[in-house]
Formats: C-alpha cells, sequence, structure tokens
C-alpha cells in the first residue's frame, strides 16, 4: 500500500474539514478523490503530505508514518496544486529547472530530466517564455512540470485541468495516463465526472469532509437503487398516463427535467420493453428515447441528495 490514510480529522475552530477521513492507495493504480468544491479534497492531500497539522488520525506513505520533516519520502512525491505555483520572474525552463533542483543534486542528470518534463507537457517552444506570456492550458501544464520533473513515485494532482481549454485538457489527462503507464502512482482529485471515468481504476467519494464510499466504477454504481434510467419527450401525457407509468414493474421515480421526463428503475430485466409496450398500448407520442446506465453523478446524488457540481 503506497498510501495509508486512518481517521483523519481536521478542525478550523468551529469548522470539521476532516472528519475522520479514510484512505487507501495501491501501488500502480490512478485512484480519483471525487467531490464538489469545499468537500475538503485538498484538505486532504495536504495533511497526507504533512503540510498542515491535523488533530486525529495517522497518515502512512511508503509503508511509513508522514511526518514534516520525511525528507526522504517527500523525494518521491510530486505534488502539482490546484492553484498555479510557479516563479512569475522565471522563465519556463528555469521554473522546471528550480523545482527539480529541490530534490536532484546532480546536474547533468537534472539537465535531462528538466529536459524530458518539458517535452512531456509540450513547452518545448516556450521554454525561454515567462508564465504571464502562457495562456492558462499552458501555465497548468507548466505546473505539472514542475511537479513531476523529478521522476517522483508518487504523484497528487489537484483539479489539474480546471479553466483550461479543452486542447489543454486533452493533453493533461492523456499525459496522466502515460504518468501512470511509466509506473507512477497517482491521487486525482476532481470534480468533473467525466475525467474520473476516463481515467480512475479505484475512486473515493467524500463530502463533508468524510469518505462516503469507495471501489471501483462499476462497484460504486452497483451500491445505488437505480439501475437504469430512461430519458423520454411526449408530445402529450396526462397526469393521470404519468402515474400509472410510475406503477410499472421497477419503476422508482420519474422526474421531469423541461420537456424530458426522467424514468428511474432498480434492478429489473426488460425493463425498457415494458416501457415501449406502455407507451404503445396508451397510444403516447414521443419525440426522443434513450437508455442510460447509472452514472457517478447518480451515485453522488443518491447518497447526498445533490448534484456534484452543486
Amino acid at each position: 500500500m503506497v498510501v495509508k490514510v486512518r481517521n483523519l480529522v481536521k478542525r478550523y475552530k468551529e469548522l470539521i474539514a476532516l472528519d475522520h477521513f479514510n484512505m487507501e492507495v495501491e501501488e500502480g493504480e490512478i485512484l480519483g478523490l471525487l467531490g464538489p468544491n469545499g468537500c475538503g479534497k485538498t484538505t486532504a492531500i495536504n495533511c497526507i503530505l504533512s503540510l498542515l497539522s491535523f488533530d486525529k488520525g495517522e497518515v502512512e506513505v511508503f509503508g511509513r508514518k508522514m511526518t514534516p520533516d520525511a525528507y526522504d519520502i517527500k523525494q518521491k512525491i510530486g505534488l502539482v496544486p490546484q492553484e498555479v505555483s510557479v516563479f512569475e520572474n522565471l522563465t519556463v525552463r528555469e521554473n522546471v529547472d528550480y523545482f527539480c533542483g529541490l530534490y536532484v543534486d546532480d546536474k547533468h542528470l537534472r539537465r535531462r530530466y528538466v529536459d524530458e518534463a518539458i517535452e512531456f507537457v509540450g513547452l518545448k517552444d516556450y521554454v525561454k517564455f515567462y508564465p504571464k506570456k502562457l495562456s492558462g492550458g499552458l501555465k497548468r501544464r507548466l505546473n505539472i512540470a514542475c511537479g513531476i520533473a523529478h521522476k517522483p513515485k508518487l504523484i497528487f494532482l489537484d483539479e489539474p485541468t480546471v479553466a483550461v481549454d479543452a486542447q489543454s485538457r486533452n493533453f493533461i489527462l492523456n499525459g496522466i495516463k502515460e504518468l501512470n503507464k511509466e509506473g507512477s502512482t497517482i491521487i486525482y482529485t476532481t470534480h468533473y465526472l467525466e475525467e474520473a471515468e476516463m481515467l480512475c481504476k479505484r475512486i473515493v467519494i467524500m463530502d463533508n469532509g468524510k469518505d462516503l464510499v469507495s471501489g471501483s466504477k462499476e462497484e460504486l454504481k452497483a451500491m445505488i437503487t437505480t439501475s437504469e434510467k430512461v430519458v423520454v419527450s411526449f408530445t402529450s401525457i396526462s397526469d393521470e398516463e404519468l402515474s400509472e407509468m410510475k406503477g410499472l414493474p421497477h419503476v422508482i421515480d420519474i422526474e421531469r427535467d423541461g420537456e424530458e421526463y426522467i424514468i428511474k428503475f432498480e434492478s429489473g430485466i426488460n425493463n425498457l420493453t415494458k416501457l415501449l409496450e406502455f407507451i404503445k398500448e396508451k397510444e403516447l407520442i414521443y419525440t426522443k428515447l434513450h437508455s442510460q446506465l447509472p452514472t457517478l453523478n447518480d451515485v453522488f446524488l443518491e447518497l447526498t441528495g445533490k448534484e456534484l457540481r452543486d
């Protein structure tokens, strides 16, 4: 186990930022830490890295207790913070060299690592640029280069794609996959569902400082009541017909979203077939109908009663 967190508590006077938070990260995986803004993701990372003190709990990294002065452990860790943290008075290359130099003394080795990091994030044509001359997406890439240049075995990426353009976002996500293929264990925090679906082998869902559930995407989706949703737009449907539709086998609920009706089913077979038979029997006319499997947002909604991005 690369990271083991047990019953972590962090208080700010009356506010409980982490409430007996637990997490385990296995070697070689990409673990997604998923939750809305303000749920405690960044606080958890800072406590794990001993950048913040905490009130209660245990943190082990690489099988050892993590402490503020555990420099030999920290040399194996890379952090890409949510806020871009680079020096505005240094060029792209000077920034990457500075952060790499915090861990790598050998000048020849450091030069190679810096070149490789710049190449990896696609900033080869910008090595003499100062950060103020870079777009938001390129700054994010520089932020990543500074955090991974020393070849860490464990990388924390805290919301690395916030407010970036689509091209840089895809570049960053593909780069994370490549880092993982090269052997890095990655903890990835996000509130973007599609990123977690794409990248993460396992996911921890947290809210209000607590870990609610953890598991693979398939395991998380199997935990909730909803197993299928059908989205349909009718040209016309009466309240009585809606009430009868709610009485169909395995129907949990029907929600209206504008012109669409979202019909939620619990586990069962032939749910869509039975719905179509009902529609035919009632001679209802629809303009759109499609079936959806549950998403991570459905998991979060059922666990907390709110949307992930609320």
